[in-house]
């Protein structure tokens, strides 16, 4: 599949696994943070362990930006805490997540969390991204027009109200 991203920001995710309190559940996942840039670090990497919460670098993905939306994108800028969202899912192999994408749309990203199967969490934008964000909207952002749907009423014709059929009878 050809992606048409016009920029793309590699980024690392750091997931915490807690221990559940649970009787169908041994533990519970959650994306915290998303780093700028590439982590050396292998997937899946522990980064600390402490009182039934272990951290993880879960690895690498990539933030696509598309120049057709952007008006998305400064939305996410513009309401004072920008967010991107991490995408995981449930799988058999060890740790039993995989990491499939962080997405900066807020559009993109709340629709995710309707379908039900991924876990879909938003975190913290990072300044850099933020940066980047910032930059690719100022150059690609384009405001389009708002058109207010006239009604074109000369083809109606108007019904008698019921009095109206009464008095004519």
């Amino acid at each position: 599949m050809i992606s048409s991203a016009l920029v793309r920001i590699p980024v690392g995710v750091v997931v915490e696994r807690h221990t559940a309190k649970s009787p169908w559940l041994d533990v519970l996942w959650k994306p915290v943070a998303v780093l700028a840039g590439e982590p050396s670090a292998e997937p899946w990497t522990p980064i600390s362990t402490e009182a039934g919460v272990t951290t993880f670098y879960a690895g690498q993905a990539v933030i696509e930006l598309h120049r057709t939306e952007t008006a998305n994108y400064r939305d996410n800028l513009a309401s004072g805490t920008p967010l991107l969202w991490v995408v995981l899912r449930a799988t058999e192999a060890a740790p039993g997540l995989a990491l499939l994408a962080v997405i900066a749309d807020p559009a993109e990203g709340e629709a995710l969390t309707g379908v039900g199967t991924d876990l879909v969490e938003s975190v913290p934008m990072p300044a850099s991204i933020r940066a980047e964000m910032e930059a690719f909207v100022a150059e690609h952002h384009v405001q389009q027009p708002h058109y207010r749907r006239q009604i074109d009423r000369t083809g109606l014709t108007a019904r008698p109200t019921d009095s109206e059929s009464e008095n004519q009878a």
